[in-house]
């Protein structure tokens, strides 16, 4: 059953009823009719709607940021910059999309020969509650304007940012059937993704929700976008900017209240400088305040459900067991809500949680390296690969840690970002597929080979 809980008081302020059988039956049908018009329409049409949606997220930033912070804990400053990055998405899309889905010719033995890019149909998108705004509007902007639909299966903890995605939608003037938000359980997705009328499945969430709706993907021979955890590298050399790889690294790592699967969560740092960026991340992590995420004097909130912040407890509570230094942090606060505070792992052994688990919150693990191919070696020695972020101003160690950086991004002298002018996804565990930028509007069309002989147009 979705509800509205504040993480910051693990009080429930809404039950909100959810879906039948019957009305996913409907949202379905819906969404066929709105295809085959929706289809036809122009670039121009799609881009109309597009920036009217922008206007609409910029107008009510204060609104739709009080929301996320609401039912999922972010701080409202970081709320309401996320709601501003959904508007920017929809109006990169609307300016680009007829670019990224123009005819492109190619040379064949026939006498004209392109290649069309053309919209497939119906598309699920399954997205998490960490940024229960960005992670469907960087979705569903690429999807619309390439003529396809959209159906919004969210988190059950933020069922109120869902209504108000199809809201926005439908304010907008996007015809009925285009978008719509179901508010039903995980149990539903299997069927839905078996439905015919539904072409692909995009999903953004943890690895093993990942592996259960590839596999039934797969056995409907339907494409899937995946995004999954990540247990970001974050390298710190010694020729590097220190004081700027200590800020950089701690906005990285506490962004979100720590819960971002392309968060910074493993610090590799070079012996030479290792006490330094240490002792930098204790001292600020220390001075950070806990407590309501609509107070902007406040520098974390809360996680966002009890059993997350539960379980990042257990990890580091096994880590130490298991031979870790707690440098700082560590204990539950005895206090209303879902706190937990800024926390550093460091001397990590590898049977640790810390050394292979994603950590999903305000936790930093610290690795101490003597070179850069041990560097290396410990930032690929995960199941992960989302993405990677290296600190140097030695032009070699640049390069190396381009090439050999295992993951879907690397960062070099900054900290890894989603921007709508790039793609964005992972490798190995962190899933497969790219949003964003171009590749992300190819990845649920129809790329079709047209040849003509004798052509008339």
């Amino acid at each position: 059953m979705p509800k509205s809980t504040n993480p910051a008081t693990g009080q429930t302020f809404e039950d909100i009823a959810g879906h039948d059988d019957d009305f996913v039956q409907r949202a379905l049908e819906n969404a066929d009719r709105a295809y085959a018009e929706w289809r036809l329409t122009s670039f121009d049409e799609r881009a109309v709607i597009l920036r009217r949606v922008a206007d609409i997220l910029e107008a009510g930033q204060d609104k739709y940021g009080r929301l996320a912070t609401l039912e999922m804990g972010k701080r409202f400053e970081e709320a309401k910059a996320e709601v501003k990055k959904c508007a920017s998405v929809c109006r990169y899309y609307a300016d680009h999309a007829e670019e990224f889905l123009a005819d492109k010719s190619h040379d064949s033995d026939a006498e004209k020969t392109l290649v069309s890019y053309q919209p497939i149909g119906l598309v699920l998108a399954v997205m998490p509650w960490n940024f229960p705004f960005w992670q469907l509007f960087r979705f569903a902007a690429p999807n619309l304007m390439a003529g396809n639909v959209g159906i919004l299966k969210h988190a059950s903890n933020v069922p109120q940012c869902a209504m108000a995605i199809e809201q926005i939608f439908t304010e907008a003037g996007l015809p009925q059937g285009c978008f719509q938000t179901l508010l039903i359980g995980s149990d539903k997705i299997e069927a839905m993704i078996d439905d015919e009328r539904v072409k692909a499945v995009t999903l953004t969430g943890s690895e093993p929700a990942g592996a259960a709706v590839a596999s039934q993907a797969a056995r409907q021979i339907k494409k899937a976008v995946l995004e999954l955890g990540g247990s970001d590298a974050f390298i710190v050399m010694p020729s590097a900017d220190i004081d700027a790889a200590i800020a950089t690294g701690i906005k990285a790592r506490l962004q979100n209240n720590g819960q971002s699967c392309i968060a910074a969560k493993r610090f590799i740092v070079h012996e030479d400088v290792y006490d330094r960026v240490l002792s930098g991340f204790k001292e600020k992590f220390e001075a950070m305040s806990l407590g309501d995420p609509m107070d902007g004097d406040n520098d974390l909130g809360p996680l966002a459900t009890k059993s997350i912040r539960d379980e990042l407890a257990d990890q580091v509570d096994q880590s130490v067991k298991d031979g870790a230094t707690l440098v700082t942090g560590g204990k539950v606060p005895e206090r209303d809500g879902w706190f937990y505070p800024p926390t550093i792992l460091a001397d990590i052994p590898k049977d640790a949680p810390a050394y292979m688990e994603e950590f999903f919150g305000p936790v930093a693990l610290f690795f101490k390296v003597k070179d850069i191919d041990e560097a290396i070696e410990i930032a690929n020695a995960t199941t992960f690969g989302l993405s990677s972020a290296a600190f140097t101003k030695d032009g070699g160690e640049q390069k190396r840690f381009i090439r050999d950086l295992v993951a879907g991004g690397t960062f070099i002298n900054r900290m890894t970002a989603s921007d709508p002018r790039v793609p964005f996804g992972g490798v190995k565990h962190s899933g497969y597929g790219r949003e964003l930028s171009a590749e992300g509007i190819h990845e649920f069309v129809n790329i079709k080979t047209v040849a003509v002989d004798d052509p008339a147009f």
